[in-house]
């Protein structure tokens, strides 16, 4: 790669870094402005758009990676439920390992998922239905290996998608103390919807 080529693509993470560097509980994505996120990377607002047609171009890139990296911790969870065992507990410490170093890329997606922007919805549901399929997936290897059928993997898949979201949002700003009641408590709330589903399936296989 030429170093006119390398330095572009680290002009363009400096511009991905400033948008991502400037979101908090308080300020959104769409609140940004282009030459202030030009400013923050060190380069003329002008220059901004030889890396992107917009900030929703922009923003859209980090809901990409937003979205893929929370999928590549996720199967590296796989490997360690495959040797310590527990499904849920690893996949929780895992969740909050994610949101401990991707904490604004998670604010975006979960602010910008509800947001006005129909670019930013459609992309963060794409998303977040990855993920469902991939853990439906992985709900029904384990119900299978378990002999622990489900009343219906992709809906179950959704329920807990759904209440990781909710909780990742109370947990962003959590102390540590509180983040670790948070743990606790959503490992419990996964657990009573696996079992429900388990006893549903089973109601259902004696009708």
């Amino acid at each position: 790669m030429s170093t006119r080529a390398e330095q572009k693509l680290l002009t363009r993470r400096s511009l991905m870094d400033s948008a991502l560097a400037q979101l908090s509980s308080d300020r959104g994505f769409g609140s940004l402005s282009l030459r202030e996120v030009a400013r923050e990377a060190g380069i003329a607002p002008t220059s901004f758009y030889r890396h992107f047609a917009d900030l929703d171009e922009l923003g859209l890139v980090l809901v990409d990676e937003g979205g893929v990296a929370l999928r590549q911790l996720m199967r590296q969870a796989r490997k360690r439920i495959a040797r310590d065992g527990s499904a849920i507990s690893t996949s929780v410490e895992t969740f909050m390992e994610y949101l401990g170093d991707n904490a604004n890329l998670f604010r975006l997606m979960l602010r910008e998922r509800t947001g006005g922007s129909k670019p930013f919805r459609t992309a963060i549901k794409a998303e977040i239905d990855h993920f469902v399929a991939e853990l439906a997936d992985d709900l029904r290897r384990l119900a299978e290996e378990q002999r622990k059928p489900l009343s219906d993997a992709r809906l179950v898949a959704e329920a807990m998608v759904t209440l990781v979201f909710n909780q990742g949002a109370d947990a962003l700003d959590a102390t540590p103390k509180e983040r670790e009641e948070l743990k606790i408590k959503l490992k419990t709330e996964l657990r009573m919807i696996l079992i429900g589903s388990q006893r549903l399936a089973k109601h259902e296989a004696t009708r």
